[in-house]
């Protein structure tokens, strides 16, 4: 079942897509690796005393290995390109995090730069490639420009949901349904307005981060502090099981003729 896609694919007839396809498999895995993201980088920062400084340059260091283990398939695998998903949600957390804590940036001001950057990387990529569709990332160029665009988006996802649950104060339930709100609107637009696929696509991408984000914080909080209180330990590894045991459908199920070619335009 295809849920949102994002458009034609434009791609050299035989070659093979390195990352998914988009059904509700890629949307539910997605979600709670941008949830565990968020609480994981909370336990290995504060909880584990790793600190943020040291616990950026230890997962980066790690995000960099996962990254290159994926540009080296040249092919979509599952358990690889989602441990670089997962990675990389850590990492955009803990940019964020630097900046807020580490530099006294405030979350406003991140919020725009992040906006920017990720504006700025779409045009170049639209400029280079011709087409922004995650269908047909057939080489290394196009996938540089899509990890660009996970990273930013998670660090902006991050910014803007601590921004809306922190600094305005509406908490993370309310976060959080402001952002599943947004999200269920896109749908409609795609599904009953018919709105271009690729801008969804994207917008679901970017909201999903603050979604997950304000999930986690929600479940792993004190209740002092508006959650439920079971901790990022309990609530990363809760949520690592379901995105293990997702993964493990995946790879049953993948098939390289079908997983691995770009997928039919839905209009």
């Amino acid at each position: 079942m295809t849920t949102i896609a994002d458009g034609t694919p434009e791609g050299i007839e035989g070659e093979i897509n390195r990352v998914p396809r988009v059904g509700v498999d890629f949307w539910l895995i997605k979600l709670m690796a941008v949830t565990m993201g968020e609480t994981a980088a909370d336990y290995l920062a504060v909880n584990m005393g790793l600190g943020l400084t040291l616990t950026s340059l230890i997962m980066t260091a790690i995000l960099i290995g996962a990254i290159a283990l994926q540009f080296a398939q040249k092919r979509y695998v599952p358990w690889v390109y989602w441990v670089a998903v997962v990675l990389i949600s850590v990492v955009g957390t803990l940019v964020t995090d630097n900046l807020t804590d580490n530099f006294g940036v405030p979350l406003l001001t991140s919020t725009i730069a992040f906006s920017i950057a990720l504006i700025l990387t779409f045009i170049l990529w639209k400029a280079r490639e011709g087409t922004l569709s995650i269908h047909s990332i057939f080489t290394a160029r196009r996938e540089a420009f899509y990890w660009l665009v996970v990273l930013f988006t998670f660090a902006l996802g991050t910014a803007v949901g601590d921004l809306i649950s922190e600094v305005f104060g509406f908490g993370y339930v309310t976060t959080g349904l402001i952002f599943a709100g947004i999200i269920a609107l896109i749908a409609f637009g795609y599904y009953v307005l018919r709105l271009d696929g690729i801008l969804c696509f994207w917008l679901i991408y970017i909201f999903t981060r603050p979604l997950g984000a304000s999930l986690g914080d929600f479940l792993s909080q004190p209740s002092d502090y508006g959650g439920l209180g079971l901790g990022t330990i309990y609530t990363s590894l809760m949520f690592l099981a379901v995105i293990a045991f997702i993964v493990v459908y995946m790879t049953v199920n993948y098939d390289p003729e079908i997983d691995g070619s770009p997928e039919e335009p839905l209009r």
